[in-house]
Order: structure tokens, then sequence, then C-alpha cells
């Protein structure tokens, strides 16, 4: 590969890392406290003012909220979550949508939170909640598991990020705010891992928290089978994404002892993802084979094939219509695996709007497919029927 190839793909990364990330010196780790058990899902612990900047000093006219609430791990668990509710102070009363957001990687450190770069006009993707938030939508934004609050970033867990979507939702609407509550219509919304949260919300959604009034799912870039998404990123440009997945599972899942697997740099490089964000870490990750930095694959393990499945998408189907977006040319997430995606949801009856994104890429999926996702979401608060591609 010629230097300027090389420079060119460190580049991309470097501009995929800033989109996506949080990175601030802040955090709010200090706000979390301890999972009370006898605490429902989605009851509110803490709650304190915040300011909500998609730039640095752009002013909004909003009122946010950063607050923990109680929510659950991926083993059916009480845990604590971390969060942002954003809400137009536009004076209005009377009830008006929820939008639960989840966003792309940050990266594993509390720092990268998206409640910590709020304040400060530095959560990259707070430019697009900025969007939802003039349609005059509240919106309730997780940090995950594990960001913000103590513990390690349960990274690309699919049930985790499930539960903590639907959570955030149940805390905003018990948050007291006037015209967000039970009868809010709730939409569903997210991109990258925001795509697999989204998606595993809106799976979850009948089982789990079945009485928020989910009107559709827009989710994009999804990483639905992770195995697939490992194999193409080994030795790519998205290489490091499977490191921090591998650092994700073993938070959820210690006994997976990811450690033993690692040589000295496999677990420096794990070591540096654990406490620093995506926009350093697409970079460092990049163009790294697995077997440089293990001695011993755990991807060819049961006990990963395992768990790395129990994230797998598609394997029931949404109670509320979905709309699904993929870049054509991504190259993190391959368009394969979202077109499975929507043939497993189609094959079991969900309503599917299905969007590919012509000669689009990763990055470019989530400026272009935010707008037309959020008005579909649109669509279905107003009570229009959705057109299924099955």
């Amino acid at each position: 590969m010629h230097i300027r190839a090389v420079r060119n793909r460190v580049a991309g990364a470097l501009a995929a890392g800033l989109l996506l990330s949080a990175a601030t010196p802040t955090a709010f780790a200090s706000d979390a406290a301890a999972a009370d058990s006898s605490a429902r899902p989605g009851d509110v612990l803490s709650s304190a003012p915040t300011e909500f900047h998609p730039l640095p000093a752009q002013w909004t006219n909003t009122r946010a909220w950063h607050l923990t609430y109680r929510s659950t791990t991926a083993e059916g668990a009480p845990n604590t979550v971390s969060g942002t509710v954003i809400v137009p102070n536009d004076g209005r009363t009377g009830p008006r949508p929820l939008v639960t957001y989840a966003v792309g990687t940050v990266g594993l450190g509390d720092s990268c939170a998206p409640s910590a770069g709020f304040p400060y006009g530095t959560t990259v993707e707070a430019t697009l909640i900025n969007q939802i938030v003039q349609r005059g939508w509240a919106v309730a934004v997780t940090d995950y598991e594990g960001l913000g609050t103590p513990g390690d970033h349960t990274y690309t867990v699919g049930r985790a990020e499930g539960t903590a979507m639907l959570d955030a939702a149940r805390a905003a609407q018990r948050l007291g705010i006037p015209g967000v509550d039970a009868d809010s219509p709730v939409g569903i919304m997210g991109y990258s891992q925001g795509g697999q949260a989204s998606s595993w919300a809106a799976e979850l959604h009948d089982s789990y928290a079945p009485e928020l009034k989910v009107k559709g799912t827009a989710t994009g870039g999804v990483p639905a089978d992770l195995m697939k998404v490992a194999d193409f990123n080994d030795g790519g440009l998205g290489s490091g994404l499977i490191f921090m997945a591998a650092a994700g599972q073993n938070a959820a899942f210690p006994e997976l002892k990811l450690d033993s697997y690692l040589n000295p740099a496999g677990k420096a490089l794990v070591d540096y993802f654990r406490t620093n964000c995506v926009a350093v870490d697409s970079v460092a990750g990049s163009f790294k084979k697995i077997s440089d930095l293990t001695v011993k694959n755990p991807l060819e393990q049961p006990d990963w094939q395992a768990r790395l499945n129990q994230s797998r998408l598609g394997t029931h189907a949404p109670d509320a219509p979905v709309y699904l977006y993929h870049g054509t040319v991504d190259e993190l997430i391959p368009y394969a695996v979202g077109q499975g995606l929507r043939a497993d949801w189609c094959a079991k009856g969900a309503s599917v709007s299905w969007h590919p994104l012509p000669l689009l890429g990763h990055i470019g999926g989530v400026t272009v497919g935010a707008l037309p996702a959020a008005d579909w979401l649109a669509d279905r608060f107003a009570g229009r029927a959705p057109q299924s591609d099955c």
C-alpha cells in the first residue's frame, strides 16, 4: 500500500473518531450511587441540572438534567447507569414526544461519556441530537453501563445497551418534567454502537418495558453480528474496535478472562483503550491483526463465541415499526450485516422500512441518514402508518 494511501486511511480513522467521540477531561463518576436493588428499572437515583451545548459555547433554548438511574445488566442484575435528559424550553406543558437516543462508539473511558461532553459542546453527536430537540421533542441520552459510573464499560454487550436505553426513557418520564410522562409517545434512535443499542431496545421492548408507548425505532449502521464484524475488521481500519469489544464483553462476563489471551502488546493496547476515547483509539488500534496481539485467539473459543452470539440481533421481531439504514460501502460494519438483520426481522414478521445508502461509508451514513430517520419518526408520532419493505 502506498504511503499516501495509508496516510489517508489513518486520517479517515481519526475523522471517524472525532465525529463519534465525546472526549472531555471531566466525567460524572462521582454522581453514581450503588445500584439499589429495591428500586424499579428506570427509577431516578440522582439528578442535577446540567447544560446542553451542541458545539463549544453554542447556546440552545433547552433545559437539561444529568441523572443516574436504575437499570439491568446483561445477566439480569440491578446496576446504575448515567445519562442526560434534554427538553426544549418552549413553554409547552402538554405531552410531547420523547426520543431515547444512543450515541455511536465514544470509547471506554469515563471521560468519553456523552453526559461529560454536553456542558462543553464536545459531544460531537450532539449536533444530531440538537436537530431532534429543535423539533420540540424531549431526548434521553444514555451513557451506557460503565461510562460515567463505576466499573468498566460493557461495550457491544447488546442486552445491557438495550435495557440502558429503555430505562433512560423511563427515567425521563419519572423526572417530573411537564409534558414528559407515561403518556409520552416514545421513539428509539441510534447509529453504529447506538444502532446496536437501539435495535436491542426495539427487540426487548415487549418483554422488558411494554408500558413505554414506543411508536418506532430508527436504527442504522448496526453491528448485528459481532463475529462477522470482527472477521471483517481483523487487520483493517477498524481492528481496534475488535479489542475494545473484547474488553467490553470481558467487563460484562469476567469469566472470559481476556488478559489470559493477550500478549504484552495486546495488554498494553487494551489498557490504553480503557482510559481513552475513540478519537485516539481509532488511530492507535488500526491495522492490527488479532494474531499479533494474542497468545491464542479468544474468538475461536466456544465460551467467547457463545457470549458474542448472545448479542446477535434478529432473533426476535420488534413489536413496533423499524426504520433501518446502512451505507452500501460501510468500511466498519459490512453492508451484508445490515441486509442480514433486515432479512431476519422480516422473516419474523416485523415491519421494516429498509434504506440502503448508496456509495456511503460508516461516517457518511450517520450524517446523511439522520435527517430522514428523524422524519420517519415524526410520521410515527403523527400517527401515520409506516410502509414495510418486507
